[in-house]
């Protein structure tokens, strides 16, 4: 199939819990909808919080396995299989881009689909037929170095190559209220949200780069940070002054801000 240049939005998701796979909630109807009110791309490049490693690897699988890189939820999440093809010679391409930008990058020809990938696309893509290649993000990067990381991926998207960071705008699993799906946003974490947001549609990216020591209550809303960081790939892959769209705004369990936002 031949598919027609253009040129793609970079996305933020917020994935939240792997129940998003099957769940009924504000976040997987907004998923349902998220890819047919798009371009259809010709493969997608996801920078998920659940592949970490350093330098940066690309996976190179020509059949990723799904992977269910998660303990304790019922058992049909685990019969779930996400069968989209690799694009070893994107991934190769990917590689060429990283290495060009100055970046040190390494093939992952065994890394399958984590659930940062497959569980979002399943929504927006429930065919599982476009190809899909997997990125890493640095647990122990800054934000600007992710912000090299996605412009070293922007040039992708001028070629029906959807780039998506795959994490959670706001993501501490240890202050979660399970007992309560749908609980207020905790002020905490509405304060931290709320900072990010108006930093994004301010274009502050000096503050942006700053956020740990910037925003409100930065160490509790991510007491680790891999979550964030796919935000800072899909803010690099917009280009150097993107637009910011707010394409969903919901949360869960009192905690979890489930933001997504095209650049482009």
């Amino acid at each position: 199939m031949l598919h027609r240049m253009q040129t793609l939005p970079a996305l933020f998701l917020s994935h939240g819990s792997p129940m998003l796979a099957v769940q009924d909630s504000p976040a997987g109807r907004f998923l349902d909808g998220l890819g047919a009110s798009m371009p259809r791309p010709r493969a997608i490049v996801v920078a998920s919080a659940h592949f970490t490693a350093a330098p940066t690897h690309v996976g190179t699988a020509a059949q990723p396995r799904t992977v269910h890189d998660f303990g304790g939820f019922p058992p049909q999440l685990y019969d779930l299989r996400y069968p989209a093809p690799g694009d070893p010679e994107l991934a190769r391409a990917i590689l060429h881009r990283l290495e060009a930008a100055g970046a040190t990058a390494t093939a992952a020809p065994e890394h399958g689909l984590d659930h940062g990938v497959w569980v979002p696309l399943r929504r927006m893509y429930p065919d599982a037929d476009i190809p899909v290649v997997p990125v890493s993000v640095d647990p122990r990067g800054d934000a600007a170095a992710h912000v090299a990381l996605g412009r070293a991926l922007a040039g992708l998207r001028e070629e029906n190559v959807l780039v998506i960071g795959s994490g959670g705008f706001v993501h501490n699993l240890g202050d979660l209220d399970w007992k309560t799906q749908d609980a207020a946003l905790a002020p905490w974490a509405a304060g931290f949200a709320d900072w990010m947001r108006e930093r994004l549609q301010a274009h502050d990216l000096p503050a942006l780069l700053d956020w740990q020591a910037q925003a409100p209550h930065a160490n509790r809303a991510h007491p680790t940070v891999e979550h964030l960081m796919p935000l800072f790939v899909a803010l690099g892959a917009g280009g150097a002054t993107p637009a910011v769209r707010t394409l969903h705004r919901s949360h869960e369990l009192g905690t979890l801000a489930l933001d997504a936002f095209a650049f482009d």
